[in-house]
């Protein structure tokens, strides 16, 4: 089975609940679709996940963020945040995910959606973010390696002179939002969304989820 085969056989058509004007390929269950991939990973790509809903909210209702610039999202999953990132004006749009399936989902999605968007590996632990001028990243902070590659890579991404956006539910490994004495350590709060969930995914059907501003 190709990877284009997996996605749209795992998934049917959904519009995402906090971002009604946006629709994806959406799995009913993670269960059954994640044995049928045979990877080690979940298919973070078949959901609209909470803090990806609500980065795309905010970006779509804040356009001057992305219009014009070049926009890398890293951990994309499904291509949400990046689609809604074409569809505020950005000048191009990059969506990179670790998993090949991701990828694939995400060029379905996007050109559902009649979004811009290249869909390619992004590897946080070797690659960088290059010319993007803006960096966006949603609940990338499940997970302790996870957390400290993605921290890791969007600090070198600010440091670069990126502006960075992360948005994140209270995951368990998400940096604490404090001062710091590093300058691309640092969290501002942008804005804060209650967001509608799936309850499969969730623990409760609604999550309060953060934009921050990293560095």
């Amino acid at each position: 089975m190709t990877p284009e085969d997996l996605v749209r056989s795992g998934t049917t058509w959904q519009a995402v609940p906090f971002v009604p004007e946006i629709r994806l390929l959406t799995a009913a269950e993670p269960f059954g679709l994640w044995h049928r991939t045979e990877l080690d990973a979940p298919p973070f790509w078949a959901f609209p996940w909470a803090g990806g809903q609500a980065l795309a909210r905010y970006v779509l209702d804040s356009p001057a963020v992305v219009a014009g610039r070049h926009v890398l999202d890293a951990a994309s999953g499904s291509g949400l945040v990046a689609i809604a990132a074409a569809k505020a004006g950005a000048a191009s749009v990059t969506a990179g995910d670790v998993d090949r399936n991701a990828v694939t989902a995400i060029g379905i999605n996007a050109a559902a959606n009649g979004a811009a968007v290249t869909a390619r590996a992004l590897d946080l632990a070797a690659d960088g973010a290059h010319t993007a001028d803006v960096v966006l990243a949603a609940d990338v902070f499940y997970q302790r390696e996870l957390a400290e590659l993605a921290l890791s890579f969007l600090r070198g991404a600010a440091r670069s002179g990126a502006d960075v956006l992360v948005a994140d539910p209270g995951r368990a490994f998400f940096p604490a939002a404090r001062p710091s004495p590093l300058p691309e350590a640092a969290l501002t709060p942008l804005a804060s969304y209650e967001v509608p969930v799936l309850s499969v995914l969730e623990d409760t059907p609604v999550k309060k989820v953060t934009v921050y501003r990293l560095g």
